[in-house]
């Protein structure tokens, strides 16, 4: 199965697998944290084969650290590298981000300084992590709260610079897109316009907050409904890229099945607008 076969999918929850499991919606896909299930078997690992067996899964990695000081753990990669063999992914993606360091693991994706030097190392990382899954990868952009004044490359220019190196694929966040020029006085669809098309694996949708001690500042937190001005930088990205699996996701007040899949057939809709079951965007 090829990437363009997909439409919209959802981020799979174990609340949710039984509906998951059952539901017939043509063209849903899910997808998982492969931290989750890097084990050589038992429950949780058969829960997510049982799903592929009737649903195709993306692999979304969050603990990679490629854009970290030092190599992917060789140990992680290779159980990855098992786990895509085993389900055979129809995408796996990271982030251009870091979560270790020194020995240290942080529970966030943090984001780095685009210097040359940033771009070297992480590129050489994207590259050993493509050799080891012997597939290509999509590199997801980050959320920002900050300025750094360290910066050589503009992110879009970043992103298309390791696409050239690597021959990795993207995965578009709109959400983190809209937070990011929100915070820091950007443009977002200037943004979305500089983006090599054809190497647009994937496109992520999710929703945001606002920061309860800082006012004006957005935090990317999965914790919400899409909002209007995100699906709204969707359709602008959609008018470039044609169609792109779409990916809704979820992480905190997570709704029943029901109400997600709605909202993942408010884009399945949009990258289909032939078909009847569109629903009205959120105001």
């Amino acid at each position: 199965m090829t990437t363009h076969t997909l439409t919209a999918g959802l981020g799979l929850k174990p609340q949710h697998f039984d509906a998951a499991l059952a539901c017939t919606a043509p063209g849903l896909w899910f997808e998982v944290h492969p931290e989750n299930y890097l084990m050589d078997g038992g429950p949780r690992l058969a829960w997510l084969q049982a799903i592929r067996a009737q649903h195709p899964v993306s692999l979304h990695g969050v603990s990679l650290s490629l854009a970290g000081p030092g190599a992917p753990d060789p140990l992680h990669l290779r159980q990855l590298a098992q786990l895509a063999e085993r389900i055979e992914p129809v995408l796996v993606s990271e982030h251009l981000a870091w979560s270790r360091a020194g020995g240290h693991y942080l529970p966030d994706l943090l984001p780095v300084p685009r210097t040359s030097q940033t771009l070297a190392r992480v590129a050489a990382n994207i590259s050993r992590t493509q050799d080891v899954l012997k597939r290509r990868i999509a590199l997801e952009n980050p959320s920002h709260y900050l300025r750094m004044d360290q910066h050589e490359w503009s992110e879009p220019e970043f992103l298309q610079e390791l696409v050239r190196r690597t021959g990795c694929g993207l995965l578009v966040d709109v959400n983190n897109v809209h937070v990011s020029a929100t915070n820091l006085g950007l443009d977002a669809r200037q943004y979305l316009d500089q983006l090599p098309v054809a190497d647009i694996l994937e496109i992520h949708l999710a929703g945001h907050s606002a920061d309860a001690s800082l006012p004006g500042l957005l935090v990317d937190s999965h914790d919400a409904p899409i909002a209007a001005a995100v699906w709204e930088l969707y359709q602008h990205l959609l008018a470039r890229t044609g169609e792109r699996p779409t990916l809704i996701e979820r992480d905190g007040n997570v709704p029943a099945f029901e109400v997600l899949l709605a909202e993942r057939n408010i884009a399945n809709a949009l990258l289909h607008p032939a078909i009847d079951t569109r629903e009205e965007l959120p105001a």
